[in-house]
């Protein structure tokens, strides 16, 4: 008899994946008269979340997000008023989809597949930042990781999707354009789809999980997945 194959359910990563991260160098060229160090942010934001979930804390991550801007703005001699933290949050909930994102989602739903995202940003009111968007009616569940209290790359975040989707970990394929994401995903079991925006590439050493899919197009990793 032939074997039987279960179709995966295909798991999003949300922040800078699905959603503009860049829509924010405005503020960050206002601030620090220099756009780039929207990268350096985002990179201080993952190493504390991380940080804080390694040594048993947590902190949403939006505020984690505040602390990460005022920090660096100490660190670069800059001075931050309240309103740019409103005006970080409201970016941060307004971001727009990277144009492949919709064609893609698209192609994933045509093809049968279950679409869930799993965010280290916390749950927010309606309209959520996938709805702004215009993406939220591609996903049967958005997950945030303020169920367990640990960021990405806990093994639990990713339990998380399995324990409500009922199925097992090696049913989930985690697409990110993280790596840090992927790997994760895959020592708990899950498959890994890196997608290679700007800014974000392989890391080249040894013992570190090689993706299961790679591709710099959203279009082209959800071709490989379904193929």
């Amino acid at each position: 008899m032939p074997e039987h194959r279960t179709t995966p359910i295909i798991v999003f990563d949300v922040n800078e994946t699905l959603l503009d991260i860049t829509t924010l160098n405005p503020l960050f060229k206002r601030v620090f008269a220099d756009a780039a160090v929207l990268r350096e942010w985002f990179a201080q934001l993952i190493l504390y979340s991380q940080t804080m979930t390694l040594s048993g804390l947590y902190r949403p991550f939006g505020e984690l997000a505040a602390g990460s801007l005022k920090m660096l703005a100490s660190i670069h001699g800059k001075t931050i008023i309240d309103a740019d933290i409103d005006e970080l949050k409201q970016r941060m909930s307004t971001m727009p989809a990277h144009a492949d994102v919709v064609p893609a989602l698209k192609r994933f739903r045509d093809a049968g597949f279950r679409l869930v995202t799993l965010t280290n940003s916390a749950s927010s009111a309606s309209p959520t930042a996938l709805e702004l968007a215009g993406l939220s009616e591609f996903f049967e569940h958005s997950f945030s990781v303020e169920s367990v209290k640990k960021f990405k790359p806990a093994p639990e975040t990713y339990q998380l999707v399995a324990d409500q989707m009922a199925v097992e970990r090696s049913e989930l394929i985690m697409v990110a354009c993280h790596l840090w994401d992927t790997i994760g995903a895959q020592a708990a079991g899950c498959k890994g789809a890196l997608l290679l925006r700007p800014y974000n590439a392989m890391l080249p050493t040894a013992g570190v999980p090689e993706p299961d899919y790679i591709a710099s197009e959203l279009s082209e990793l959800a071709e490989q997945i379904i193929a």
